[in-house]
């Protein structure tokens, strides 16, 4: 089968389209026939050599939306369940860009009927990392909540889950974005930033700058993990570390079918143009997500 891997860190010409075989599942593992797989900034990460592997395989590709083809022992899945997932890790030897990927039986959810596989690969990876942003955070109903990034992926999941739980949000983002942040359940938008609210959820990565805009014992929550900036002014900050979790997914499925959140597509590509997705990913200026279709 194909799959996108690094074997020497760099730009977007590091990712090459390799030849491996058909990973096999264990037990409590299920393989997916890949029909669609997102494209994220970690993923990036990974081929630049952030999270390390010097010297090895690398596998790209965290979230996948496809079909059950194979099950090991114990898992509770059937061939030919539609499913979705996530694949954790940045130092793997295989990632969901590829044809099939294995992945953990308590990783999956049941793919949402809402939406297409391509739409669905956007959830997994950038949905449970604001749902976890979200649960740090520990507001309760009424109090206000910052998010900046709040047009791009997980920014988009974090303003729409918020206001689900009843939080005031205020959306930071470009001035250009004011139309879709509020679209996607923002009472206030801020392109500059804000002041004195109860809690920030940092998708943009602004740290200390967006620190100042929570009020005395407020709470602060960035999505990069251990790179949140130093309490302040009895502020807790923390920062998170997504974790493969099927029961919350499924949760976070069943709220797309219910409309409360919203899949985005920036453009797809095929497997073989991993490398180009790679290029236009670090142009920028994304309003959804970039998808792999083998």
């Amino acid at each position: 089968m194909r799959a996108a891997v690094v074997t020497e860190f760099g730009g977007p010409e590091a990712v090459e389209i390799a030849e491996v075989e058909v990973p096999e599942p264990g037990a409590r593992q299920i393989r997916i026939k890949v029909a669609a797989a997102a494209l994220n900034p970690v993923d990036a990460g990974v081929r630049a050599g952030g999270f390390g592997g010097a010297g090895r395989r690398l596998g790209l590709g965290w979230d996948v939306a496809g079909r059950v083809d194979a099950v090991g022992a114990d898992a509770e899945w059937r061939v030919g369940d539609e499913v979705v997932a996530l694949s954790y890790g940045a130092v793997k030897s295989l990632g969901t860009h590829a044809d099939h990927v294995v992945v953990e039986a308590d990783a999956v959810a049941g793919a949402p009927s809402s939406v297409d596989p391509v739409h669905a690969a956007t959830l997994p990876l950038n949905a449970l990392t604001a749902d976890r942003a979200l649960d740090l955070l520990a507001l309760e109903p009424g109090q206000s909540l910052a998010v900046t990034g709040a047009a791009g992926a997980v920014g988009g999941y974090a303003v729409q889950l918020a206001a689900h739980r009843g939080l005031v949000v205020t959306g930071v983002a470009r001035e250009g974005d004011e139309e879709l942040v509020r679209s996607l359940g923002a009472a206030h938008f801020a392109p500059g930033g804000v002041e004195g609210v109860d809690g920030v959820l940092d998708a943009a990565i602004l740290g200390a700058a967006a620190l100042e805009w929570v009020r005395d014992g407020g709470a602060f929550v960035g999505v990069i993990p251990g790179t949140h900036p130093a309490s302040v002014r009895g502020v807790r900050t923390d920062s998170v570390e997504v974790r493969a979790d099927g029961a919350r997914l499924a949760e976070l499925v069943a709220l797309v079918d219910e409309g409360v959140l919203t899949t985005r597509v920036a453009d797809t590509y095929g497997l073989e143009e991993a490398g180009k997705a790679h290029v236009r990913l670090a142009e920028g200026g994304l309003r959804g997500r970039l998808v792999l279709i083998p």
